[in-house]
């Protein structure tokens, strides 16, 4: 279909509206970050070009950053790794097995992905408490590996039952077990959509506030998004060192999305609904 330059620039107008509109909360944040702390009465002046960049190393510093970030790196990445190999296991046995009460047991993910967090974490937190795990990385760490599994069931058993059956086959005539078709025929074609829920279960983690609030107490254990919420009011005033640290604890996650966007873009568009 050929399409008008007018239309085209219609189109191309359109689309930098919504960009900017998208982008805009992000520059103002950048901004006021690289601004002079306004907290200390300052309006203007020093730095260099204008800018202060010693506001990310001040925001660091007062608000313990370094803590709350290794925190969040091993949260973050124990519950990838553990939620990413149980979705595979979960999704290829449901999307490619049948066995009794497997609809069932489908079913019954689905119940975790629509289940919101906020209706189960006080019994959630009373069962860990019986456990003696509250105030623990555990009580941190299961919550969310049992909310990503739910999902990531649901995503990788779509993937697997749009897979091609001719390869399986042609795999078990080769004489390949079970577990080799998974790990070496049907995981590395679906690098898109495990890619893809890689980085959406990191992210989803990375920026969990309810679970840390509720279950832990001691600020060792405390994520970075539970240590930016603290340092607002606890160690400064100002939104300046506000901004610079949500700018600290947004960047992994900006970082890992630009590492890893030509593959998330394609799981998007046609990993887990490919047929």
């Amino acid at each position: 279909m050929r399409v008008s330059r007018g239309e085209t620039a219609v189109n191309y107008v359109i689309l930098a509206a919504f960009a900017l509109f998208a982008v805009w909360p992000v520059l103002t944040v950048v901004v006021a970050a690289l601004g002079p702390d306004d907290a200390s009465g300052a309006t203007a002046g020093g730095g260099v070009l204008g800018l202060h960049p010693e506001n990310f190393v001040t925001a660091w510093d007062q608000g313990h950053f370094g803590s709350y970030l290794r925190t969040s790196v091993l949260v973050s990445g124990t519950v990838v790794v553990v939620s990413v190999v149980l979705s595979l296991l979960a999704g290829y046995a449901l999307g490619t097995m049948r066995f009794r009460g497997s609809t069932a047991m489908f079913y019954l993910f689905l119940v975790g992905i629509m289940m919101p967090s906020e209706a189960v974490l006080v019994p959630l937190y009373y069962d860990l408490r019986a456990l003696h795990l509250t105030d623990t990385i555990w009580a941190v760490l299961l919550p969310q590996i049992a909310q990503s599994v739910a999902f990531g069931t649901f995503w990788m058993r779509a993937w697997f039952r749009s897979s091609s059956r001719a390869i399986v086959e042609a795999a078990r005539l080769d004489g390949a077990s079970t577990w080799r078709i998974l790990w070496q025929v049907l995981v590395p074609l679906a690098r898109p959509a495990v890619v893809t829920l890689t980085v959406l279960t990191f992210m989803w983690t990375w920026n969990e506030f309810l679970v840390p609030l509720v279950m832990v107490v001691s600020e060792s254990l405390r994520t970075a998004p539970l240590g930016l919420a603290f340092f607002q009011g606890q160690y400064t005033q100002g939104f300046t060192l506000l901004a610079a640290g949500a700018c600290i604890v947004a960047t992994p996650v900006v970082v890992l999305y630009l590492f890893l966007q030509r593959h998330f873009i394609a799981g998007m568009l046609e990993g887990a609904v490919r047929e």
